[in-house]
């Protein structure tokens, strides 16, 4: 007899990132609209991204738990919430556990950031220490221009090379920085903690594409979830700014949550060295 088809625990949140340029609040709109478990807030120049108690009122309107806070550490977010870097993860630690988010997602340091950078893998463990929030350290890329390279991020832009106890993997970083995701994967293993799912090309861009658009395992990597029984989130951050209406937006959405929910539910592998059908 067949065994049936396991999914695991996860949860498939949406990033407010990738409703952009609309707002923060439209994201936890169309995250109920359209089934979402969960919103990751990406903290950024959006006012609203930035006032746990604006997020508290946005999640119990729409009845849309917050599953994850994205600490301000883009280059466009170099100010918001202090030009300090830990006061940036103090902060969204406290919005975390008033949130009941389980997770902060945070980059490595920029190279300039250097006294950040020399102590941010003892700081990240001391912080991770204090509390139950995951403090998940994400994968980068090297800054691409024509034929140049610059290593912008340090201790490493591959975050598998220094001794976290989380890790987030991002497809779209993995498709820019041209470096075998399933490798990275397998360095991460189950210190593998939160999934930004995206998909790309290659390209010295950060494209973000919505999964299966790309040469991303993204349905091979959400089958291992499955299989693993993964009980992290995963989270559609996806760039829809070339959408032509809130309609086709909408729609890139609805495909992204279709193709995760579809290669996260996975039937078990075949026993005995059966072929599976």
């Amino acid at each position: 007899m067949a065994e049936p088809v396991r999914v695991p625990t996860a949860k498939v949140a949406l990033s407010t990132a990738s409703v952009y340029p609309e707002s923060t609040a439209t994201a936890f709109e169309i995250a109920a609209r359209l089934g979402y478990d969960g919103v990751e807030v990406m903290v950024w120049t959006d006012p609203v991204s930035q006032d746990v108690d604006a997020l508290r009122r946005l999640s119990d309107h729409h009845q849309v738990p917050i599953l994850a806070i994205h600490a301000p550490c883009l280059l466009i977010t170099q100010r918001v919430w202090s030009t300090d870097p830990w006061t940036k993860l103090q902060r969204a630690q406290a919005a975390a556990e008033r949130l009941g988010a389980s997770t902060v997602v945070v980059h490595p340091p920029f190279r300039w950031q250097r006294q950040y950078a020399r102590d941010f893998v003892t700081g990240i463990w001391r912080m991770a220490d204090e509390t139950d929030v995951r403090f998940a350290v994400e994968n980068m890329y090297p800054w691409r221009y024509r034929d140049r390279e610059m290593l912008a991020y340090a201790p490493e832009w591959d975050v598998t090379k220094d001794d976290y106890r989380h890790f987030t993997v991002d497809l779209s970083h993995t498709a820019t920085a041209r470096t075998d995701a399933a490798a990275m994967i397998d360095r991460m293993g189950d210190r593998l903690a939160h999934v930004h799912l995206a998909d790309g090309n290659g390209s010295a861009k950060d494209e973000h594409l919505v999964p299966g658009r790309g040469t991303q395992p993204c349905a091979e990597l959400l089958e291992r979830l499955a299989r693993t029984s993964f009980d992290g989130h995963v989270v559609i951050e996806v760039n829809t700014r070339r959408a032509m209406s809130s309609a086709e937006r909408e729609a890139d959405l609805a495909e992204a949550l279709a193709f995760t929910r579809l290669h996260l539910a996975t039937a078990p592998a075949p026993r005995d060295g059966a072929r599976r059908p």
